[in-house]
């Protein structure tokens, strides 16, 4: 007796909700973009186990150092998500990696990212990829592989979260920090393109919040002081210092560097001072974009509930002789990258390592 034949049907794995052919879809869409970050030292391409770099290029180094950083690009993947955008997240997600890098004067060689998704649709992942890559491009680093993970039932189907992480080299003579950091060093600031990606939990309840506390703005609407909308300000991308920080440390003589991240301007600053200096910085030196102020308004906080959770305008800081000032801000505008003078470093026995944010902004 023949036995029936059995109809073809989805595979139990794609019946559980994980869907292979969608995400081998991903990885050819993504491939084009991701060899736009190649660099020489890059071995293979995509869709081995693991990303291969030629470390013999290291031989150069006298005392190579390795440094490494992971992050994310925090709640603001939610914006994202709601404004069906995917292809800027991947800036937010590269600067916050590694221009942690770059503060001790380390290049980016190579980078690998992971997203989390509750389903694999092939276009927002090879869209969050190309944004990733493009973004890697103007680090200088490569995109040597990654991972796409699809939960489904423990994120929503269009939910995602995105990772990274970066591997960069520094020549040991060349390390920066506080070390080297010495009284009467002049703290240059440079302009964030806006909030980045931190505090957006913060911006999220004040702004579009429903509860107590909160707005209940859309990101659709238009607010004047913005010039544009909201959601168009808030998706905005993170500002890469990567290449310019490196030509900062190459053509001045920068002691140290402190990306503005999570926490403020005072408390990242202060992660790169000696115990026996402060810092003060004047508030009157710049004039936040124009977002800032909304989410204090609006959320009827505080500066100093802003310093300590937003950029407030500076993304970035290098501290450096008061003589080489001029010139760092020469070869930052050689990047597009407004900066200018904003404090000191003192010797201060009693208040060391500590950094202070006085005045006002101005209006």
């Amino acid at each position: 007796m023949t036995e029936p034949t059995a109809t073809p049907g989805p595979s139990a794995y794609t019946v559980a909700g994980v869907d292979i052919e969608a995400a081998d879809k991903a990885v050819d869409l993504m491939k084009g973009w991701v060899e736009k970050t190649g660099r020489p030292e890059v071995i293979g391409s995509l869709g081995g186990f693991a990303g291969l770099y030629d470390a013999s290029a290291l031989a150069r180094y006298r005392q190579p150092i390795l440094a490494t950083s992971t992050d994310g690009a925090g709640t603001k993947v939610a914006i994202a998500q709601a404004m069906d955008i995917h292809d800027t997240i991947g800036f937010d997600l590269v600067g916050m990696v590694v221009d942690d890098l770059v503060v001790c004067g380390a290049e980016p060689l190579f980078m690998t990212d992971y997203i989390a998704c509750g389903r694999v649709e092939p276009e927002r992942i090879a869209a969050i990829v190309k944004g990733i890559a493009e973004a890697c491009v103007e680090a200088g680093c490569a995109l040597v592989g990654g991972e796409t993970a699809e939960h489904p039932g423990l994120m929503e189907p269009d939910a995602y979260d995105v990772a990274g992480a970066a591997t960069g080299v520094v020549e040991a003579a060349h390390l920066l920090g506080p070390g080297r950091v010495r009284p009467g060093d002049a703290v240059l600031a440079m302009g964030s393109s806006g909030l980045h990606s931190n505090g957006y939990s913060l911006v999220r309840h004040v702004l579009l919040g429903s509860g107590a506390g909160g707005a209940g703005w859309t990101l659709d609407r238009e607010v004047p002081e913005l010039g544009r909308t909201l959601g168009e300000e808030l998706l905005q991308p993170t500002r890469i210092y990567a290449k310019a920080c490196l030509a900062l440390a190459a053509e001045t003589g920068v002691h140290a560097m402190a990306h503005v991240t999570g926490g403020g301007l005072a408390a990242n600053l202060a992660r790169v001072l000696p115990e026996e200096v402060s810092v003060t910085i004047d508030r009157g030196t710049w004039t936040p974009a124009p977002i800032f102020d909304v989410v204090r308004r609006v959320g009827g906080l505080t500066q100093e509930d802003l310093d300590s959770t937003l950029n407030c305008g500076v993304g970035m800081v290098a501290l450096l002789a008061p003589g080489d000032v001029d010139r760092a801000v020469a070869t930052l505008e050689r990047f597009s990258i407004p900066a200018w003078a904003a404090g000191e470093v003192t010797l201060d026995d009693e208040h060391g390592g500590e950094v202070a944010l006085v005045g006002s902004h101005p209006s």
